[in-house]
């Protein structure tokens, strides 16, 4: 799949040719730069390394730094491999932008939804609770009951619905029309709502 790299910018609405309000998410695509090319003699596979989002060189390892100096560019925050690319396509040092995308096209969009930290199981999983406040009980609104199980197998069974760790996963969201494509910008405005906060990075496939 063919792609790059990019973030989050927000979310607007746009008019189509009906007069209707479509609800879209504003995307910075690229530009990216290709850093490696990783061939199946040397590396069992191909792929093509894109990185995004330049960062300063003081927070760059020396070893990084070796790495961005083959390609003859800055120090960037995100690298991604993409397998969709054609051998004889690209080339190490070049800047791929969000040319690559066409409007009126499907692409899918991969981020990292908002993180919530630990929650129970009210929020995580949608449990109800208790209910009532009656016949004594006064602190089981939102716990979530019992566990099931007893004397056998006398433990919790993997996979139940329990409080935890909520948000911060990756999340797909999978043919998202291309309303508009803002090549010098490299903004695309796609259709729908795209996981993540404002400034998170995302990856976008066609």
């Amino acid at each position: 799949m063919q792609g790059l790299i990019g973030k989050k910018v927000g979310m607007t609405s746009v008019f189509d040719e009906n007069g209707k309000n479509i609800p879209c998410t504003v995307l910075q695509a690229g530009p990216c730069v290709v850093t490696q090319i990783k061939t199946v003699d040397k590396d069992g596979y191909f792929a093509v390394q894109l990185a995004f989002d330049d960062k300063k060189e003081k927070h760059t390892t020396k070893a990084e730094m070796g790495h961005f100096q083959k390609a003859s560019t800055t120090p960037k925050r995100k690298l991604v491999e993409f397998t969709g690319f054609a051998e004889d396509q690209v080339k190490i040092g070049e800047v791929i932008t969000a040319e690559l995308f066409r409007p009126d096209t499907w692409v899918d969009v991969r981020g990292w939804s908002k993180g919530k930290g630990f929650q129970g199981v009210v929020k995580r999983h949608g449990f109800s609770g208790v209910g009532g406040q009656t016949h004594g009980q006064h602190n089981r609104g939102r716990a979530p009951g019992s566990l099931g199980a007893s004397s056998f197998p006398s433990r919790v069974l993997p996979g139940m619905r329990m409080g935890g760790r909520m948000g911060n996963v990756k999340v797909m969201a999978s043919d998202m029309r291309v309303v508009r494509l803002m090549a010098e910008e490299n903004i695309l405005i796609v259709k729908g709502s795209v996981p993540g906060p404002k400034g998170g990075y995302v990856i976008i496939t066609k």
